[in-house]
């Protein structure tokens, strides 16, 4: 038994990593990627994964009731349609998150895919800050020490340096790098305050995790819905909602749906050491890969130990974050 559970933490390890590393690296590789005929809509692809995701939730709630379609019914009825206003507050945290969807395609048009990782760690301060706010939640002396040093690695990440070329050429450069980091950083605080927001909603109204991702497939589907047809309208009337799609963006808006299924599953099995881990070897193998293959990763001078520092801090808190669980589970 022991071994089997052994078994299962390096596979949901492995299930992380992949999951990680592959959607960064196929979104950006998407956005960079030249081809014949129109880009796929970013916002398109937002509206097809809250699709799935809700679809997909529905089945699964009927699994959970043994596929009667009676008992299903009788759930969702209760649980949503005569809730109204519990169902309603689902509508903060779909909106952002759908929010922040359309900026992870914003963010990898315009940073190469280590960058953009590194940086997206800076939700561990984010996260952390609205914990203490919303949650009341106390973090130990190692957390606030990893946080100090997390922004200390992502300020030299993103430390400038001269540019090789035209001074348009690196006018350019440097523009884009700006709005890639701007989008990272709404990223930052939109995930973190929805993360929080929805962790504060399961607390308060303990309710299957899956009636609840039908109510944030709800909203999130029409939010995506409306931002396709505002931002992408003329285009979508043009040439469809499914212009650009390819085998890779099928691809995308997968990994995009199961994401979170697949880091549940994982986060069941591993810790939260192992997890951290994963974070860790994710950032570095995707700086191989966008070198070595994708050759559009020339990293600064600063941007090693800027790396090592946050890849420490995403260690370090979850260290801490294990051994208060720990220390916690052993004086019950």
């Amino acid at each position: 038994m022991a071994k089997a559970t052994e078994r299962l933490k390096y596979i949901s390890l492995a299930i992380l990593v992949l999951q990680c590393t592959t959607l960064v690296l196929a979104m950006r590789y998407s956005r960079a990627l030249k081809q014949d005929g129109p880009l796929y809509l970013a916002s398109s692809v937002v509206v097809s994964v809250e699709m799935l995701k809700f679809v997909t939730s529905i089945f699964l709630v009927f699994k959970d009731n043994g596929f009667n379609f009676q008992a299903s019914k009788h759930v969702m009825r209760d649980e949503i349609i005569n809730k109204p206003i519990e169902t309603l507050k689902l509508a903060i945290p779909s909106g952002i998150y759908t929010f922040q969807n359309n900026l992870a395609f914003i963010a990898l048009s315009n940073l190469d895919a280590t960058t953009y990782q590194v940086t997206y760690q800076l939700r561990i301060l984010t996260t952390a800050l609205f914990s203490v706010c919303l949650l009341g939640k106390k973090l130990g002396l190692f957390q606030w020490l990893s946080l100090l040093i997390l922004m200390a690695g992502v300020v030299l990440v993103q430390w400038p340096e001269e540019t090789p070329g035209t001074s348009e050429q690196a006018e350019l450069l440097t523009s884009n790098q700006v709005v890639g980091l701007l989008a990272v950083l709404a990223m930052c605080c939109s995930s973190a305050f929805a993360g929080v927001y929805f962790e504060k909603i399961l607390k308060e109204t303990p309710l299957g995790v899956w009636v609840r991702n039908i109510q944030l497939g709800f909203f999130g589907l029409i939010f995506g819905i409306v931002v396709l047809f505002v931002k992408d309208g003329e285009a979508v009337i043009r040439s469809g909602m499914f212009q650009g799609y390819n085998e890779l963006t099928w691809i995308i808006i997968v990994l995009q749906a199961f994401g979170g299924l697949m880091v549940a599953v994982a986060i069941k099995y591993a810790d939260n050491i192992l997890k951290s881990f994963a974070m860790s070897f994710s950032i570095i193998l995707s700086c191989f890969i966008s070198y070595l293959w994708f050759e559009d990763f020339d990293p600064a001078s600063f941007f090693f130990l800027g790396a090592v520092l946050v890849i420490a801090a995403t260690f370090l808190y979850g260290f801490d974050g294990s051994v208060k669980e720990s220390g916690r589970a052993e004086t019950v």
